[in-house]
């Protein structure tokens, strides 16, 4: 087994309890051509019997990766102190930065001295901006536009990395994906399956927006192929679907997916819009009402890569967790 170790990449990922990290070791155990460690805050007992681990504490500018690194070929970096919709932190900024710029700086560095080949870097299309114009897409090569504290934590730390890679041998991978949805989904996406599920009435009947979302599993598959292709060496790529949605349309396709049709009503988005400012929930209006729409092509262009997974197909598996109990 040893000999046979040799022959595979080993492959370094960083936030395993997660949902979109945890997704990403199953895949990579499952495929025999890598050797799959993982480095966490705390210890995991929740993983498959191949996998090799580290605990390495919270992320920030003193975290020593050096076990975690030995022998790594390729880092894929998930872990972050994600955006949340009811913020704690007293300086929400220096917070996701402490984390998500420091820390990722820290890892770029340490992977340098310890010869890593490559590191791909899951960022977030809120790099790019909020929304989007009718017609016009986010682009993986447009300005940043970050708005947010967690946004532009992740736009410092896709420019840390790049600033590491050049002066270094360390190719630097960027995903930046949109929202994410599949087997497990929690928060809003969860809360919205269920109202579904609930046969509540919802007033986005005439909302007819266009979002791109990204299934789980076709996020994966991207940053498994940004592993091994040559091409996306020191590349920034959009992940998403391969169609986009109004939220009408994903509330009547989820509908489908629980065997419980949504039941829409028809409220103008501009009342809705007002009635969520009244509240201060404008940040969920926007996301329920506004566009925004990601433009896949670089990646299908530059990898040849084709979301392996459909809509429809995606949100019957992010249903069945519902229905079995998984997602509560």
């Amino acid at each position: 087994m040893a000999d046979r170790d040799r022959t595979r990449k080993r492959v370094l990922v960083t936030g395993a309890s997660g949902f979109v990290g945890g997704a990403i070791v199953a895949r990579l155990v499952a495929d025999q051509r890598y050797v799959v460690r993982v480095a966490t805050r705390r210890p995991l007992i929740d993983l498959p019997a191949p996998v090799e681990r580290e605990t390495i504490g919270d992320l920030g500018s003193a975290t020593d990766w050096r076990a975690a690194l030995a022998n790594v070929d390729v880092v894929v970096h998930a872990a972050a102190r994600v955006h949340v919709m009811r913020e704690r932190a007293s300086d929400p900024l220096l917070a996701f930065r402490q984390t998500n710029v420091e820390g990722t700086t820290r890892l770029a560095r340490a992977a340098v001295e310890a010869g890593v080949q490559r590191l791909i870097f899951l960022s977030s299309i809120k790099v790019n901006g909020e929304t989007t114009l009718p017609g016009r897409a986010f682009r993986a090569d447009d300005a940043p536009a970050p708005a947010d504290p967690y946004a532009i934590s992740k736009h410092e730390a896709e420019a840390a990395l790049h600033a590491v890679a050049r002066t270094a041998a360390l190719q630097v991978v960027i995903i930046r994906a949109p929202l994410v949805y599949g087997p497990g989904v929690k928060a809003n996406f969860a809360s919205l399956m269920r109202l579904v599920r609930r046969g509540v009435p919802l007033p986005f009947g005439a909302i007819h927006n266009r979002r791109t979302l990204v299934a789980l599993d076709n996020l994966v598959d991207l940053a498994v192929t940004c592993i091994d292709h040559p091409a996306a060496a020191n590349q920034t790529f959009l992940a998403g679907d391969s169609e986009d949605l109004s939220t009408s349309d994903l509330l009547l396709r989820l509908g489908l997916a629980l065997g419980r049709p949504a039941r829409l009503i028809a409220v103008p988005a501009n009342w809705i819009e007002f009635i969520a400012r009244s509240l201060g929930r404008r940040a969920i209006a926007d996301r329920l009402c506004g566009s925004l729409q990601v433009d896949i092509s670089k990646a299908t262009s530059v990898l040849g890569w084709q979301p392996p997974v459909s809509v429809d197909v995606a949100l019957a598996r992010a249903a069945s967790t519902l229905t079995s109990g998984a997602a509560r």
